[in-house]
């Protein structure tokens, strides 16, 4: 599983116009589900975003998570983080997990983010178009793969 965490001053995401989610300070997490992807990826990946510690402590140091500072989530699912561009020009998605799935897991996830982290969570919807703004504060953007390739 990989995710791109922002942490943002806000973000919303909108498919054929209407806003589907819509966050104020907090993370917007583009999540991406991989084929070989388990339980134990979902579990990491919840744990470790909802306890980045990304935000400003009143020293000024990133010392404290979405969680300590009453933030919100907003969870973009894109199957683009699994895109292979290492040959020719044109990426594979060959490692992405299938569509069911990845939305099995997409909801997953922001379930354990909501029920064993108590955030609050906005969504984009799963294999739609959308549009996605964002103020990026910092700006702070982080790549995490639970299988710990980078």
């Amino acid at each position: 599983m990989r995710a791109v965490v922002q942490r943002v001053n806000r973000a919303e995401v909108r498919v054929n116009g209407s806003v589907t989610g819509k966050i104020e300070k907090g993370i917007l997490v583009f999540l991406g589900v991989g084929e070989e992807d388990e339980t134990r990826d979902l579990d990491y990946m919840a744990e470790k975003v909802a306890n980045l510690r990304i935000f400003e402590d009143e020293e000024g140091k990133m010392n404290l998570s979405v969680i300590d500072v009453g933030g919100q989530a907003l969870v973009v699912s894109q199957f683009t983080l699994y895109g292979d561009c290492r040959k020719g020009r044109r990426p594979s998605y060959s490692s992405a997990a299938r569509p069911e799935k990845a939305r099995s897991m997409y909801e997953k996830f922001m379930d354990i983010l909501r029920r064993d982290y108590g955030l609050h969570v906005e969504a984009g919807i799963f294999q739609a178009e959308m549009e996605v703004d964002l103020v990026n504060d910092g700006p702070v953007t982080l790549l995490i793969d639970s299988r710990k390739t980078f």
